[in-house]
């Protein structure tokens, strides 16, 4: 356990639980927590799973709609191929790949990956409702480090 002694009581308690909770649910760098969450914040994979939520898609596809929707600009072959594969490395997204000549990979989600969308829906709601006292509160930031 970690010593917290130099905090006063309150925070003591509190920063022994938080050390509690990270070592009993994953602080190492691989944790799916860090994963996880990493990936719900990362430049491309939100959107990612969210164009998956909506239908079934091949690489090419992907790339051209996160082209049109993403206010990041143009994702590369290979940085879309690298997210696809941590996605599906983490069980959220499904590669399959048709008996055809050329053979045609296609990606969808699975249902954890469904699941995950349905979680994330509920935290990107929350943002939209917060939205006012969040640019409020960078308002007022920016205001006070123009000072």
């Amino acid at each position: 356990m970690m010593n917290f002694d130099d905090f006063d009581a309150p925070a003591r308690v509190g920063l022994a639980a938080l050390a509690q909770d990270m070592a009993n649910h994953g602080a190492e760098r691989d944790a799916p927590i860090r994963t996880i969450f990493g990936l719900l914040g990362d430049r491309w994979s939100m959107l990612v799973l969210l164009l998956l939520a909506v239908a079934p898609f091949r690489h090419a596809e992907l790339r051209r709609l996160l082209d049109r929707l993403s206010a990041e600009g143009r994702i590369s072959q290979r940085v879309l191929t690298l997210k696809l594969r941590l996605l599906e490395r983490n069980g959220l997204v499904a590669r399959s790949v048709s008996d055809d000549v050329p053979p045609k990979v296609g990606y969808a989600l699975t249902p954890l990956g469904a699941e995950l969308v349905g979680e994330a829906r509920r935290l990107l709601g929350w943002v939209q409702a917060s939205s006012l006292p969040i640019n409020r509160a960078r308002a007022a930031f920016d205001r006070m480090e123009g000072d």
